[in-house]
């Protein structure tokens, strides 16, 4: 069987953006028969995230990230459809996820290492496997949950960076849900500020871009603030700091702002940043979600629950074609998506 493929054509550096010619489609050959334990699937939906950027450097900076390798296939969450099988947890037509699915149109994967799915808990939109119901919806929910510390009827004030992003959007809206009085999400055009506030519920948004962040915050978050979901980091954090409470909290979700920087993981703060943490005894905990997988079952569920009865709103860029998967990940990474990045492989 011949299908496309899409590998590592260069490595843009530690210190470089990534274009879309570091990533080269090309035609290969399956092996017609499949061994046992192994499944022949094609794939549905592709996922392009932050975190793939470490994975083109030679040293992911993370242990729990393997880097890509030059001129070899490149790999992250997918869905797909069981087309044959010789695997007994795995039966044709079967709808299955992974965290390192290859990116190609048709693989021949190891049964054990798919998760079968549910397509009712998505309500038939199987890209939300690689989204919401997914690991982007785990770490949204158990980063508020674990790390944030919201109580009910507290009167906290909650800020996200990268709100219009694939977690922000679901961290803002999970926020509100557990008790928050007001989410606030930053993020970078007008589009993406309507979006939160009319379509997610978020109590208002600032545009990086052309507003001045510490004033909009002081009008935004007459309280202060007293959670803080931060995807982005530099300034924009520094900023969101310097106005939060007393025993307040950071979620250290992600640094995208940093990604195409040689710096360590988390990224080292201004003095100026490391002294309000310290006087204000805010917590700043890195947030693993792999951490928590004991969790994931039932935080899946109810992400589910939430989805149908559309407690939760889901937002999504959909591009069609794996000859776009490059466009799509470059576009991601310079904040071109509102809500998860998708590609579509096939119907």
């Amino acid at each position: 069987m011949q299908v496309q493929r899409v590998v590592l054509n260069s490595q843009p550096g530690k210190n470089g953006a990534p274009v879309p010619e570091n990533f080269r489609v090309e035609k290969t050959t399956l092996a017609p028969d499949l061994q046992d334990g192994e499944v022949l699937v094609r794939t549905l939906y592709l996922s392009v995230d932050p975190y793939m950027r470490c994975r083109m450097n030679e040293d992911t900076g993370a242990d729990y990230l393997t880097p890509w390798q030059l001129f070899e296939c490149v790999d992250g969450g997918g869905v797909g459809v069981v087309e044959s099988s010789r695997c007994s947890t795995c039966t044709e037509g079967s709808v299955v996820t992974s965290f390192n699915w290859p990116w190609q149109t048709h693989a021949v994967l190891k049964g054990s290492s798919l998760q079968k799915v549910d397509s009712s808990m998505a309500d038939g939109h199987l890209s939300y496997f690689l989204g919401v119901i997914g690991m982007t919806g785990l770490t949204a929910l158990l980063g508020v949950r674990e790390k944030g510390h919201v109580v009910k009827g507290a009167n906290q004030t909650m800020v996200v960076s990268g709100a219009a992003g694939a977690c922000g959007s679901i961290a803002g809206q999970i926020g509100k849900l557990d008790g928050c009085v007001r989410v606030v999400g930053i993020c970078g055009t007008e589009e993406k500020c309507r979006a939160l506030v009319e379509d997610l519920g978020f109590s208002a948004a600032i545009n990086y871009y052309y507003e001045d962040i510490p004033k909009r915050l002081k009008e935004c978050c007459p309280d202060g603030i007293d959670v803080y979901f931060d995807n982005v980091g530099g300034v924009i954090s520094d900023a969101v700091i310097a106005q939060m409470n007393n025993g307040s909290h950071v979620i250290l979700c992600g640094q995208i702002s940093q990604y195409n920087k040689d710096v360590p993981y988390p990224p080292p703060l201004s003095e100026e940043t490391q002294k309000a943490l310290q006087i204000k005894n805010i917590t700043r905990e890195r947030f693993m979600v792999l951490s928590y997988m004991s969790k994931a079952d039932a935080a899946l569920c109810e992400l589910s629950r939430h989805v149908k009865s559309g407690q939760i709103k889901v937002l999504e860029t959909v591009v069609n074609g794996i000859e776009n998967m490059g466009d799509a990940f470059c576009s991601m990474m310079k904040g071109g998506n509102i809500g998860k990045q998708i590609i579509k492989i096939s119907e």
